[in-house]
Order: structure tokens, then sequence, then C-alpha cells
């Protein structure tokens, strides 16, 4: 399931803007805010775009901020509201000041970005993350955004599979649960 290889990465790099950015609980162990927002936040970048630049300090707290907002996109579309999910989108999408421009760069052929009015580097890709979900939540797909469904673990994903059944944010949950049930299965045998 692709919906176009420009906001396939876009979703992407918000999906590892948030599992980056936010605290919370990752493969069954806590997940505390990072010490180093430089690098989780070019890290979250980079799951969208490998070649992004390492960000800034001002820009990492942006980006953060951006995160933690991105993130109850995803619960809402995990606990069923797609209407809570639009207006935090909407929101966003309003005060980024997000409009369609007509790019082409790095040897690519002509492609939609979404940028905001210039504010600041963080700002316009805060306008290009919300854009990608607003296009994903307003498609017959917006089920296909999640958070993972493996005990201890609240990071998100898209389900970009072409059958559309994701439950988990990686394989290192899918098989922790998978061997979970495993076990229990040969404690009652």
């Amino acid at each position: 399931m692709d919906f176009n290889s420009h906001t396939d990465a876009i979703v992407r790099m918000a999906v590892g803007l948030v599992n980056e950015l936010t605290p919370g609980e990752k493969r069954g162990r806590a997940f505390p805010a990072p010490r180093d927002l430089v690098t989780a936040a070019t890290e979250g970048l980079r799951t969208g775009y490998p070649g992004q630049r390492r960000v800034t300090e001002e820009e990492a707290r942006e980006l953060a901020g951006t995160a933690a907002r991105l993130r109850t996109v995803f619960d809402a579309v995990t606990g069923g509201d797609i209407d809570a999910a639009a207006l935090q989108v909407n929101a966003l999408l309003d005060e980024t000041r997000a409009r369609p421009l007509l790019e082409r760069h790095d040897g690519e052929p002509w492609h939609l970005h979404f940028h905001g009015r210039g504010v600041t580097v963080a700002g316009d890709l805060a306008a290009s993350c919300a854009t990608g979900l607003a296009i994903v939540l307003g498609s017959e797909f917006h089920d296909r955004l999640g958070v993972c469904t493996a005990p201890h673990c609240d990071r998100v994903y898209v389900d970009v599979s072409r059958n559309g059944t994701r439950r988990f944010c990686g394989t290192a949950c899918q098989n922790r649960v998978k061997t979970a049930a495993f076990r229990a299965r040969g404690r009652t045998a």
C-alpha cells in the first residue's frame, strides 16, 4: 500500500519524530524523553529522509513540540476517534499555514511539497507532516495509522502492507508477543 513516494516518506518521518521524541514505552521498557534532542530529532527525520541534515538545537525543540501533537493523532486513530485526529491535523495545518508547492530537486521529477510560509525549517517540516497525515486521514486508509498493540509499547506506525493488518511498531514487538503466546500455550499444555 503506497500513497505516493513523497507522502510515504513524510508519513514515515512523522512516525519517526513521534517515536524518537515522545516519552512512553518501547519494546517492554520505559522510553524516557531523549536527553539529546538534536540526535533524536535528526534520527526521526531520517526515518523518512535518510539524507536529512542534522537539525539545530532550536529546530529540535520545535520538532519535539510537533511530535507531541502528532502523537495525539495516532492515539486518536487507534482509539477510533477520527474526528479528534482530523481536528488536530487541521489545527496543525492552520498554524503552519501549509500550502502546496511543486518542487523538483536532487534529480527527482516534479512532486508536491507542503511547506509553511517560510517561518522556520521545523515549521516547514511540521506543515509537511500534518499534510501527510491529512492525506492518510482523508482517505479510506485512515486506519493504517496506529499505536503498537504489544504490551508495554506505545510506539506508533503506519501500515503500508498490502492487506493492512499490521498491529505492531516493528518485528521486535511482534516477536515478543508471539514468543509470550507460545510460552503461555506451553505452560497450559
